[in-house]
């Protein structure tokens, strides 16, 4: 099921990123944010009601990947729009670090009701990512960004509450010229995309596959494989399995910050993950010698894997979105950041699927897999270079 999920936001991210700079990215989030509030939910009100077919699981889940796309394309557009080139990395870093703490808190709450009351923890979170869709419609600013409706620009200078009838018109406006919207927006996309081979997106596309593939491994078997391995319970090995994010926080803002000095992301992503190879190889060897040494692995592990794959999907997205050879385009940044963030949410979906299947034939082979998935990131990645 979760395969379905990434697989379906890797198919509408760069859909869903066109739309997005259509549309005021308040309205756009806030809806985004709602609806996926509501899908969760949905997800854990099927164990408080004893719903038992897999036909609605697979819905709520398909569903909520679907309205999960309209997030990162607009959130990064946002930032990269606010803050310029020279420090980006850093910025960007620090900011990317919402996604940690984001795992962390979700590990946190679904490791506190899983053994008593497994749906608060689709429930709880989803109520929380809800009331946060409603704080981005009432506070979020939008900095001079530009939408498109039809053939006709509208701007909007900070627009706060005040501005709600004139947002409420174009919407409106927007739904009238929709179709002449549709096939304006598709003669772009094929613009920017006869662009893209040459300033290396599709390079750190594939990059960003085999390096979401072992983060969201690690996301998704992480605290079974501390279960087995370190004899923990469900609590306490998702408590310990945070420590990743805990050591992709430290991980994606030094990648900025090393970025940034140098002046070069894909090198500092090629050193990062050539990097991981040998330490992914140590963490499983060193995981069965007690809790301290896996501690220290996981922190590591998260620091080297997260580093490159935060990089990826804020700073390099921002760079590339504004490359010079797109001439200014205001639509590319977002459609750049989908059509990267997209591809590596296929990684997102074999690489917990690939565990589940290499599990049975032990941990060591995921882990073969997890170095190979590192060393093809490495390869992609220093075509960039």
């Amino acid at each position: 099921m979760n395969f379905s999920y990434a697989l379906l936001k890797c198919h509408c991210a760069s859909c869903s990123g066109i739309i997005g700079e259509r549309l005021p990215i308040r309205l756009y989030l806030t809806f985004g944010m709602l609806m996926s509030g509501l899908f969760t939910c949905l997800f854990g009100l099927g164990y408080i009601y004893s719903i038992h077919s897999l036909g609605f699981y697979i819905f709520v889940q398909v569903a909520n990947g679907l309205v999960q796309t309209t997030g990162w394309p607009s959130v990064v557009t946002c930032i990269g729009n606010w803050f310029g080139k020279g420090r980006r990395g850093l910025i960007m870093g620090i900011w990317n670090s919402h996604t940690s703490v984001g795992n962390i808190l979700g590990s946190l709450i679904a490791g506190y009701w899983v053994s008593s009351n497994w749906g608060l923890s689709f429930i709880v979170p989803g109520l929380i990512i809800a009331a946060m869709g409603i704080i981005c419609f009432l506070f979020l600013i939008e900095r001079e960004y530009c939408y498109v409706i039809g053939w006709r620009t509208e701007r909007l200078e900070k627009a706060p509450l005040g501005s709600m009838l004139s947002l409420n018109a174009s919407l409106k406006m927007c739904v009238q010229e929709w179709d002449h919207c549709v096939d304006h927006a598709s003669s772009e996309f094929a613009w920017i995309a006869s662009h893209l081979s040459h300033i290396g997106v599709i390079e750190f596309s594939l990059c960003l596959l085999f390096a979401k593939l072992v983060s969201y491994t690690f996301l998704f078997w992480l605290p079974l494989y501390i279960t087995k391995t370190a004899h923990l319970d469900a609590k306490k090995a998702g408590d310990l399995s945070t420590l990743f994010d805990v050591g992709g926080i430290v991980g994606g803002i030094l990648a900025g910050v090393i970025s940034d000095k140098l002046g070069k992301r894909a090198t500092t992503c090629a050193v990062m993950l050539l990097l991981a190879a040998p330490i992914l190889y140590g963490f499983s060897m060193i995981s069965e010698f007690g809790l301290g040494p896996t501690i220290g692995m996981l922190l590591v592990c998260g620091g080297l894997v997260n580093g490159p794959y935060a990089l990826i999907t804020t700073a390099v997205a921002a760079d590339l979105g504004t490359h010079k050879s797109l001439k200014g385009n205001a639509r590319a940044l977002s459609t750049v950041t989908a059509i990267i963030d997209g591809t590596g949410s296929v990684g997102a979906a074999i690489g917990p699927l690939l565990a589940g299947v290499l599990s049975s034939q032990g941990w060591d082979q995921v882990f073969y897999m997890l170095m190979a998935a590192d060393f093809l990131a490495l390869l992609v990645g220093a075509d960039a270079c």
